[in-house]
């Protein structure tokens, strides 16, 4: 079938198509072999390196602390990041003038810098400035950090997604006296919700993912940080890398399909049934129109 974007393929391109994807999966496992031959040469693939992860000591001790601080510090930066975002977002969209301009400028000056400069920053601030102590820093930088560069971008994210929407929905709005914060509310915000939510997402998997910057370093004790003091012990560095890699796959991936639930929820709530009336139950509508009308006019009680 074709479609505005493009033809169906013929026979051709089928044919062509197909050879394609043979020659990539063969080419996909000639990768994986090559990688698992080079980790066994290297001693890499020894059920002693794979052991401590099938224990608990190595899950309690290093793993699952630096996982706990990796969700604290990614869920304090999204929730703080997502409200702020939003009102600079809806900020620079303002009537006034003064707003947009300072609005703009907080927001193209945090999206600028990048968040491990920030979260050096930060960690400076609170070591020089504040009563921080030196166990809590890393964590109030790391999130100050992400907050300050997320909810830059994310107000660029609110702002595309208000004004991808038709400009119809605020003439409409406007038409039946509701006022500006009331149309943003009530009208464009709802609507820009669902057509935002898959690259509001793919920032917070962002998130997640910068997390790791501050352990790198500040000496935040996240995930990647504990894989380092557990690789040290072990002497499992690679299989300690496979180990948190696999772990942050399946956290973005629980959080990706998290928000595509909740996307297929939003547009099948926004969707309207779709029902036809019958010329049958048109006329039994009309009927009963017409037969309150003359009740009301007999009975003496119409205005």
């Amino acid at each position: 079938m074709s479609s505005v974007l493009y033809d169906t393929p013929g026979p051709r391109a089928k044919r062509r198509n197909v050879l394609f994807s043979v020659v990539f999966a063969v080419l996909l496992v000639l990768l994986l072999w090559w990688v698992w031959q080079k980790m066994d040469d290297k001693n890499q693939l020894e059920s002693a390196l794979w052991k401590p992860f099938v224990e608990s000591e190595a899950w309690t001790t290093y793993l699952l602390p630096g996982l706990v601080n990796t969700l604290k510090a990614a869920s304090l930066a999204m929730v703080i990041a997502l409200p702020l975002g939003a009102v600079f977002g809806i900020a620079r969209l303002s009537d006034h003038r003064w707003v947009r301009g300072v609005s703009g400028t907080v927001v193209e000056f945090f999206r600028a810098i990048p968040v491990l400069l920030l979260m050096l920053f930060a960690n400076e601030f609170y070591a020089r400035s504040t009563n921080v102590g030196s166990a809590e820093r890393p964590l109030y930088a790391v999130v100050t950090g992400l907050v300050l560069y997320n909810a830059a971008v994310l107000a660029e994210i609110v702002r595309a997604g208000i004004l991808s929407l038709p400009k119809g929905q605020t003439e409409a709005a406007y038409a039946i006296g509701l006022r500006k914060g009331q149309t943003m509310s009530s009208i464009l915000l709802p609507q820009a919700v669902t057509a935002m939510l898959p690259a509001i997402v793919s920032q917070l998997v962002v998130i997640v993912k910068d997390t790791a910057l501050g352990g790198v370093m500040i000496g935040f004790a996240e995930l990647l940080n504990s894989r380092g003091t557990l690789a040290a012990n072990y002497a499992n560095v690679v299989p300690s890398f496979i180990v948190v890699a696999v772990i942050f796959i399946l956290l973005n991936f629980l959080l990706t399909s998290f928000a595509s639930w909740l996307e297929r929820r939003l547009r099948r709530s926004k969707r309207s049934t779709g029902a036809v009336l019958g010329v049958d139950k048109v006329d039994d509508l009309n009927a009963a129109e017409v037969g309150g009308s003359y009740g009301t006019g007999a009975g003496g009680g119409g205005i």
